[in-house]
């Protein structure tokens, strides 16, 4: 993700620890959704984020030839259909209808299907985001961890030495500190991101990304504490993880050090960026497999997220919003994987290290031309966006929760 960094749900792969869930024919994957099935498509997000998203996937779809097809489930359609109903909806965005005519027109448009999910029917949505790391561009006594660049000719060589041997200058002459940071902890959460940005002493900003690895195998740190008695396998998480790094300085480089890969970073412009070449929109942007779900496509999520309350006790508050598959990850495998981006700041934070949802996705596919238009049916009336309870806020436990039984593996 982003930029096809090595992200959260690569280290899923890396650690062997999660299972796959892709179908065997992918065109069983999405189903369509029976009229009382149909979920209210009520949008409680802001127009301008979803136009943003939007924007961003026609700016993909227009560079591919519009004869080109996709295969969405039981259906085949054209780049130049996808392009015709998401520019639609994005004229009609322009105005900011209200949640009810934003539903009315989408169901005009398009055709609802809905993700499988996995071979036990649940789907698990995850969060991931841009970290913000203190840094600076010479070292002292307080910035003294290497933020390395890549070395020359890196795709040439097979590996690299160790996190440790880098660490105890292996690569001296072979690289170069793109910066330096306060904190061991940070770089390593960066790498496990892929991307994230640099703020500097001055209060400027440099926005750095995957630039490649060691080549060394990714062993997991977050089982490796499990494994020892330090974490509960319930109770992991990024957050419990940094955590217990906090609290034991004196660990610290022997459990970084378990994990043999190492991140090399180069320079970025601009925002994050995912797999499609286009920049990320915070809430719209999610990371799915495109073998199920079409680059670009629009979709309409239901989960829950978690956010800081007041009083700075975390809460979950349900998330039904519409969104757009711009990025993939190495783990986000078949119907039952989704990871939204959040951007950067507390909340996203939060999100990246929290979520581990169950969920339900809905693909949306263009009509064919032909397609009779009708009004949807009319149905009772709803609470309100994101006050429903479809999806349960709760964080799952680990009761035959796949998200519990793995969730070690993204560290």
């Amino acid at each position: 993700m982003l930029s096809g960094g090595l992200c959260l749900v690569v280290l899923l792969m890396l650690a062997g620890l999660w299972p796959s869930s892709a179908p065997a024919d992918d065109r069983h994957a999405l189903r369509p959704v029976a009229e009382h099935e149909m979920p209210a498509l009520l949008d409680a997000g802001d127009s301008a984020s979803l136009r943003e998203a939007i924007g961003q996937s026609l700016v993909w779809l227009e560079r591919r030839p519009p004869t080109s097809t996709f295969v969405v489930g039981p259906r085949t359609i054209t780049v130049r259909e996808q392009v015709r109903a998401l520019g639609r909806l994005l004229q009609f965005l322009a105005d900011d209808p209200t949640p009810d005519a934003l539903e009315a027109l989408v169901l005009e448009e398009f055709d609802v299907l809905r993700s499988v999910g996995r071979d036990d029917g649940a789907m698990l949505v995850t969060g991931y985001h841009e970290p913000i790391i203190d840094a600076a561009l010479q070292p002292s006594a307080e910035y003294r961890v290497p933020i390395l660049a890549a070395p020359a000719g890196l795709l040439a060589r097979r590996s690299y030495p160790t996190r440790a041997g880098i660490e105890s200058g292996g690569m001296a002459g072979r690289t170069r500190p793109l910066a330096w940071a306060r904190n061991p902890i940070d770089v390593f959460f960066m790498e496990v991101e892929g991307s994230g940005t640099l703020r500097l002493t001055d209060g400027s900003e440099i926005r750095v990304g995957y630039a490649g690895t060691n080549g060394r195998p990714y062993r997991s740190i977050g089982r490796l504490l499990i494994d020892e008695g330090h974490i509960e396998r319930e109770a992991m998480s990024m957050r419990a993880l940094r955590e217990w790094l906090m609290a034991h300085p004196d660990q610290l480089s022997r459990v970084l050090r378990h994990n043999e890969s190492y991140v090399f970073f180069g320079r970025r412009a601009g925002p994050p960026v995912g797999s499609l070449g286009v920049p990320l929109t915070p809430g719209r942007s999610i990371a799915t497999d495109p073998r199920v779900f079409p680059p670009g496509a629009l979709a309409y999520l239901l989960t829950a997220r978690p956010r800081f309350a007041g009083d700075g006790e975390m809460s979950w508050s349900p998330v039904s919003r519409f969104v757009l598959s711009q990025d993939v990850g190495g783990m986000i495998r078949g119907p039952g994987r989704v990871d939204v981006f959040w951007g950067r700041g507390p909340d996203a934070d939060l999100a990246a290290s929290e979520m581990k949802q169950p969920g339900e996705l809905y693909v949306l596919v263009p009509k064919s031309l032909n397609a009779r238009r009708t009004p949807p049916a009319k149905r009772q009336p709803d609470p309100g966006p994101e006050t429903r309870t479809a999806v349960d806020p709760r964080p799952s436990d680990s009761g035959g929760d796949p998200a519990a039984e793995s969730f070690e593996a993204f560290f």
